[in-house]
């Protein structure tokens, strides 16, 4: 008996390629930003994904040099190894 369904996004890397998805799927503004919400929001409210698998994703991306993102926490950059 299965109780629990898996989560499409427990997976650091997936989590982090999806995010990557929806960073890409906006225009940057000003000097290349992508304001976070712009991201977060559909990775946790379309996506159902969890803060936890956010985090994670955030984190692997960071470690990738895929995203940057500012000290305040309210924009990311893409990366050029984020590119492709």
């Amino acid at each position: 008996m299965k109780l629990t369904v898996d989560r499409p996004y427990a997976n650091p890397e997936k989590a982090a390629r999806r995010l990557m998805v929806h960073a890409r799927a906006f225009e940057p503004v000003q000097d290349g930003r992508i304001y976070i919400e712009k991201i977060n929001g559909p990775f946790l409210f379309e996506d159902k994904a969890t803060p936890g698998e956010y985090r994670a994703g955030i984190e692997f991306a960071k470690d990738q040099k895929w995203l940057e993102v500012h000290e305040s926490g309210t924009y990311v950059k893409i990366l050029e190894a984020g590119n492709d």
